[in-house]
């Protein structure tokens, strides 16, 4: 089990928010970057910045909408901030300092079930496209990742022998 666990993460992506033109800044599109990306469980969004000009709130719809920091579920300062994408659902962000969020610092992240549930049914229909999905941004954090995995899997396989 314990190894099923270990592959079962080390096949998650690495996002880095903003790129790859850009970082967790007031000159990123946040609504087009996340749009092109099929965020799934356990998948992490990397927010990468200067604390000392931003910082990242986690909040409400209703926060994101009028970008709000009165109330913040989350507040992340430290300018590399790793967030796990843990469950199913819409997670909203946005900078907390004053003008930013306003000025198009925010970014909603829809995220669904991992690969290894169900798949829904293809779109069809005007919306769908047939583009492929898009690769994540940092594939070599995964290769690592499942190097990793594969080394602590062996090591088990060892010990249980």
């Amino acid at each position: 089990m314990a190894a099923m666990a270990i592959l079962s993460t080390a096949s998650a992506a690495i996002y880095n928010v903003g790129e790859p033109g850009g970082a967790w800044d007031l000159s990123t599109n946040y609504g087009t970057w996340a749009s092109s990306r099929n965020f799934q469980t356990n998948d992490q969004i990397v927010f990468k910045y200067s604390p000392q000009a931003h910082d990242v709130l986690e909040v409400s719809k209703a926060d994101y909408d009028s970008c709000s920091t009165a109330s913040p579920v989350t507040t992340l300062n430290s300018g590399n901030d790793v967030v796990t994408l843990n469950a199913t659902g819409t997670r909203y962000f946005i900078c907390g300092f004053p003008g930013h969020c306003a000025g198009g610092m925010k970014v909603k992240i829809d995220v669904m079930p991992g690969s290894s549930s169900t798949s829904p049914a293809p779109a069809s229909g005007p919306s769908a496209t047939n583009a492929p999905p898009p690769t994540p941004v940092s594939t070599a954090t995964n290769v690592e990742a499942t190097g990793f995995g594969l080394a602590v899997l062996l090591a088990v396989v060892g010990l249980m022998a």
